[in-house]
């Protein structure tokens, strides 16, 4: 008789916990975007051009790519496909297409594009960036499937049939990269507004005419006088116009002040300085790049030049996936079968007379050693 008997072993589950839930519930993605927020974005990017220019550089700065198939017979065609493959109005190319995916991600935290077929429901006719205010997302019959909404004007969804032509890709947390970013726009928009109205009431200089009657008899013609003064010195202003200098004479106790000549504007340097510091920390662009020059021996150093290159490389990866997925769509479409996959091209931030230098180092290494070896 046995005292101890082993315990059974539990059975394995095959089904994911955290994928259970209510079928009549729909889990849709957080964060998405609203038609008022895309608006604000874009009005952002058209006042702030600081912002505009930025984003516009990390694109360039990702860089470009070139997509390998595994079957090297292919790859003639799919060179030929990704180099004029139509993309929506925008233009051809993949390169039109991922910059634009690129543009949206940045600005919105996501973006939505479509592999489009033609009539014959066999090839590809091109490729279309979409609106992601328009687009709505919940979770399919599987945590690892979406099923994607299209809204109209008035709010009704309607799901779209082939959610597997939808090429969809989000930053983390679905947070658009210049969320917060307004509410340190709008001061310094506010500033700006200020430094506009300061520099129309003190910047265009206007002038005080002041006639002051001496004499009783002065005080009995002081209207005819001061509407023959002011019919003058209207006159001599308006010489300048027509290349002509006409100086104002006038007899009596005439005082003539500049408007605003004892005001000076203010320094706005330091709190713009420390707003837009707040705006250029959003978008991780050294602010040389962007134009400016708040130190006259500023540079990239290696350190900024690293993280430049890790945010650049997480923009990379989050590309490469959509670039493969039209890729090997294009050749499943005619027939054949092949894995795909993305070599961008190097990135170089670094300055070409320091590469030049080291280049130059460690040749001069090498020919030491291999004579320190040819002595031995």
């Amino acid at each position: 008789m046995k005292l101890f008997k082993k315990k059974p072993k539990p059975a394995i589950a095959t089904e994911l916990i955290t994928a259970q839930r209510n079928s009549n519930l729909e889990m849709r993605f957080p964060d998405t975007l609203d038609p008022f927020e895309k608006e604000l974005y874009d009005r952002l990017r058209n006042a702030v051009p600081i912002i505009d220019s930025a984003l516009m550089k990390i694109i360039r700065l990702t860089g470009g790519f070139k997509v390998i198939c595994s079957d090297e017979n292919l790859q003639p065609e799919l060179d030929f496909f990704l180099e004029n493959v139509p993309v929506g109005i925008a233009g051809k190319s993949i390169n039109v297409f991922v910059d634009n995916f690129l543009d949206s991600i940045l600005t919105y935290g996501s973006a939505i594009g479509e592999i489009v077929i033609d009539s014959s429901g066999k090839c590809i006719a091109g490729l279309w960036n979409g609106d992601v205010s328009k687009i709505s997302i919940s979770a399919g019959e599987n945590p690892f499937c979406r099923k994607y909404y299209m809204r109209d004007s008035n709010g009704n969804e309607k799901i779209i049939p082939h959610p597997e032509r939808i090429l969809y890709s989000a930053l983390t947390g679905n947070r658009p990269l210049l969320r917060g970013v307004p509410a340190l726009s709008s001061i310094l928009m506010r500033i700006y507004e200020c430094i506009g109205q300061n520099f129309d009431r003190a910047g265009n200089v206007r002038y005080a005419v002041t006639y002051q009657p001496s004499s009783e008899s002065d005080y009995n013609y002081s209207h005819e006088r001061a509407i023959q003064i002011a019919k003058e010195w209207s006159d001599a202003m308006k010489s300048s116009h027509n290349g002509q200098v006409k100086d104002f004479v006038a007899v009596g106790d005439v005082d003539i002040k500049v408007i605003g000549a004892e005001n000076q504007l203010f320094d706005t340097n330091i709190p713009v300085r420390q707003l837009l510091e707040q705006v250029i920390s959003k978008l991780s662009i050294p602010p040389f790049l962007l134009g400016l020059s708040w130190s006259s021996t500023e540079r990239m150093s290696s350190q900024q030049a690293d993280i430049l290159t890790s945010e650049l490389e997480y923009y990379r990866r989050l590309l490469t996936p959509v670039i493969c997925e039209i890729s090997e769509a294009f050749i499943f479409s005619t027939g054949r079968k092949a894995v795909c996959r993305v070599e961008w091209d190097n990135i170089n931030l670094q300055d070409e007379s320091a590469l030049a230098e080291a280049r130059l180092k460690n040749a001069q290494a090498r020919e030491i050693e291999m004579r320190l070896e040819n002595l031995k």
